[in-house]
């Protein structure tokens, strides 16, 4: 059996930097990172939309709005040493109608509030930054950008290893036990003793939490984002990051196009029920997941509260013109057959009992054990700041 300080179970990217910024701070500390597929950052964290977020959104007085801030900085400056290629190609969120218009202002004010670089700006104004979309206004904020967060856990991971501790790949939990002074992991690669342990389980935080013998705050619904990609004769339509106006009464953004570090351009995603946690394809069924998100009371409530933004999204996922028609609002020029089809997401999202949807980030700890629980966007953008978060509650307990 082999030992270890600290293991962190998730090869994503908030457990990759969390043993990172460890690492950093205490570079003597031996860590076991494990993974449970082949590859790091395989679920989430290599299928998101790649935006370094500005902070917008979130709440001011909330773990998202601050630590997204200082999250993107430290990112940037990681992507700089490592050479990851980025770009601060700014964003619009765009109102078309005068509902819509008003409710920038509230935007605009969250945005001052948690110090982001972002102005309400004109119909001309917006022509001149994306000229083919139909807002009346928008928000504009230049600081929001792009990058391959695979790309940036893959250069964590190698720090990690040389720093002398190690990833290792599948590496799938399958018990966590408490000793005396120590937690043993049992995992596909063997057993691992450690001193202290973190998961950072994404689509399965709330299983990993339950194997350690706690109580999860929110069991874990996953919801499927589907893409498109635009074909090149139709990339001139978008040259940065175009948003909708969120809706309130919807958790979700909506679908947006998004610039791409790669190249191309990126249409979605909508969000419907996956029936599998790692359900990329519409025909992909885990009956133990969908039986825990329908016998969640928590689900049930959120969908009865939404039932027709939820027929809106699952209609969008079968039939591509309805996919097109909500793009439309946003570039009225697009056509269908601009659009091909793109490797789909699965975001975890933690529902509570009560069927509202925890939107911060979420800690849950033991004398030995630190979970983070849920941890939805940005949580990419602020990675290396929820590593500290975490570094920090591993130094109150004499890491």
């Amino acid at each position: 059996m082999q030992k270890c300080d600290v293991a962190i179970v998730g090869g994503g990217i908030v457990g990759l930097a969390t043993a990172y910024q460890l690492l950093q701070k205490s570079p003597q500390l031996s860590v076991v990172v494990l993974e449970k597929e082949s590859e790091v950052a395989f679920h989430q964290t290599g299928h998101n939309s790649g935006v370094l977020h500005s902070g917008i959104y979130y709440r001011p007085d909330s773990l998202r709005a601050k630590n997204c801030r200082a999250g993107k900085l430290a990112m940037q400056e990681f992507c700089e040493q490592e050479d990851v290629p980025f770009e601060l190609c700014g964003k619009v969120i765009v109102a078309v109608d005068k509902i819509e218009e008003e409710r920038l202002k509230g935007i605009y004010e969250r945005g001052q509030a948690n110090g982001v670089d972002c102005e309400i700006i004109s119909q001309s104004r917006l022509n001149e930054i994306e000229p083919h979309t139909a807002g009346i206004a928008a928000i504009h904020v230049p600081e929001t950008g792009i990058v391959d967060y695979k790309v940036v856990a893959q250069k964590l991971a190698k720090k990690i290893r040389e720093a002398g501790s190690n990833v290792w790949l599948n590496a799938e939990v399958t018990e966590i036990r408490h000793e005396p002074d120590q937690v043993v992991v049992v995992s596909k690669q063997g057993e691992l003793k450690c001193s202290y342990l973190v998961t950072c389980g994404g689509l399965w935080a709330d299983r990993v939490i339950e194997m350690s013998g706690e109580k999860a705050e929110a069991p874990i619904v996953p919801f499927r984002g589907e893409f498109f990609e635009l074909k090149p004769e139709a990339e001139y339509l978008c040259r940065g990051l175009i948003y909708p106006v969120p809706d309130p009464a919807f958790p979700f953004l909506g679908v947006h196009f998004t610039k791409m570090i790669s190249g191309g351009v990126e249409c979605g995603p909508n969000a419907v029920l996956a029936f599998a946690r790692d359900g990329y394809k519409k025909t992909n069924l885990n009956l133990r997941d969908l039986s825990s998100s329908l016998g969640h009371p928590g689900f049930l409530k959120l969908a009865a509260s939404n039932w027709q933004t939820g027929i809106g999204e699952m209609w969008r996922s079968w039939n591509k013109h309805a996919f097109v028609k909500a793009l439309q609002r946003l570039v009225p020029e697009i056509r269908s057959e601009h659009l091909i089809a793109a490797p789909a997401g699965v975001r975890a999202q933690a529902v509570g009992r009560d069927g509202k949807l925890l939107d911060d980030f979420v800690f849950q700890e033991s004398e030995r054990i630190v979970h983070v629980g849920n941890a939805p966007s940005p949580a990419a953008t602020a990675a290396l700041n929820i590593g500290k978060l975490v570094v920090e509650r591993l130094n109150v307990r004499g890491v």
